[in-house]
């Protein structure tokens, strides 16, 4: 296994310095972390602190899967190492764009394979970027062995949705960006899926002496089972984030950025995350997919068990939601958007 470092991240913030747009952030109002169960504010002094947003979702594709992508693309690239037959990648989601827009913007060849079940308007969307789109099979594993003889016929890079150090490290570059941006940062607030986001933005966290919160859904907990495991294990996948936090198995690049420190691991329910997700929505305008909102509903939910924060660092032991100390600063990072607007409703009072 590849130990990702901050001079692997470094190196992929140079790589694709101006090929990505520059993370947006946006101040919440004071007050808006809002009160817990028993109306009390939900920092735990009522010490004013600062709450941010990474507005990640106007990366281009619509996610940070972007900056993976082209760190990933590049690094081969620059090594000599990128074959004729070009790049590919079993995924109809975020990294399955990303992939193809970065190929794209290199001139490279993009393969990607998807289930014949795959939405018109995903495939639409990746030919829109030039990609060769291969309809395979009725479901993912299909589709992914298909690229896997695809790559052993023709030679063609395979790419991965998360479990690359590059592709890590490019995650990586938000977090660096985050902390050049906001000065005394305490706590970074990502969502988890598979792990290649927080790798990144742990590595960097860590480096730059910032808390991570890694916030999963209560029945998505690939990183919160390995951290209690001490190795990454399969975990079952139910929740209505699972269509880009589902991942059965988190990576050992993950496990081992959470064993190393400043690390708290959220659970979070699905209602939270609905609630923090139409929430974004009906207060702020802000659209954005069920794994971007799991990480918001950390600092929503109203119904939450505070641990104790004197908690070892890394423990699996986690709470239904994150409450900063007072004078606190938290960003929280709001990482996706490809998700259909019509699920967006304003809840009944």
């Amino acid at each position: 296994m590849h130990q990702l470092t901050h001079e692997d991240i470094r190196a992929a913030a140079d790589r694709i310095a101006g090929r990505t747009r520059p993370v947006a952030l946006a101040r919440v109002d004071p007050g808006a972390m809002g009160t817990d169960s028993a109306g009390r504010p939900a920092d735990r002094t009522g010490e004013p602190g600062e709450l941010w947003l990474a507005l990640e979702f106007m990366q281009h594709t619509g996610s940070f899967k972007a900056r993976g992508a082209q760190n990933f693309i590049q690094a081969h690239r620059d090594a000599g190492s990128l074959p004729e037959a070009g790049v590919t990648i079993a995924s109809g989601g975020n990294a399955g764009l990303a992939c193809a827009w970065a190929a794209q913007q290199q001139g490279v060849r993009a393969t990607v394979f998807l289930p014949e079940t795959a939405p018109a308007v995903k495939v639409a969307w990746l030919r829109g970027y030039g990609a060769d789109v291969r309809l395979v099979g009725a479901e993912y594993a299909e589709a992914l062995a298909a690229c896997e003889e695809f790559v052993a016929a023709t030679g063609a890079l395979a790419s991965h949705a998360y479990d690359h150090p590059l592709i890590a490290a490019g995650a990586g570059t938000l977090m660096e960006e985050i902390h050049q941006r906001i000065p005394g940062l305490d706590t970074v607030v990502v969502a988890v899926g598979g792990g290649g986001l927080f790798a990144g933005v742990a590595t960097a966290a860590q480096h730059h002496g910032v808390r991570t919160v890694a916030v999963e859904p209560e029945n998505c907990r690939a990183l919160n089972a390995a951290i209690e495991a001490g190795r990454p294990v399969d975990v079952p996948v139910d929740s209505v984030a699972a269509d880009s936090l589902g991942a059965r198995r988190v990576t050992a690049m993950a496990v081992a950025a959470a064993q190393k420190g400043g690390v708290h691991s959220v659970l979070v329910p699905d209602s939270g995350i609905v609630r923090a997700r139409q929430e974004l929505w009906d207060r702020r305008r802000i659209v954005v997919e069920h794994g971007a909102a799991t990480a918001w509903a950390a600092l929503s939910g109203q119904d939450r068990d505070v641990p104790d924060r004197d908690l070892p660092a890394g423990d699996a032991v986690a709470s239904r939601g994150y409450r900063p100390a007072g004078g606190e600063k938290v960003c929280v990072v709001l990482c996706g958007a490809n998700t259909d607007i019509t699920t967006l409703v304003r809840l009944e009072s």
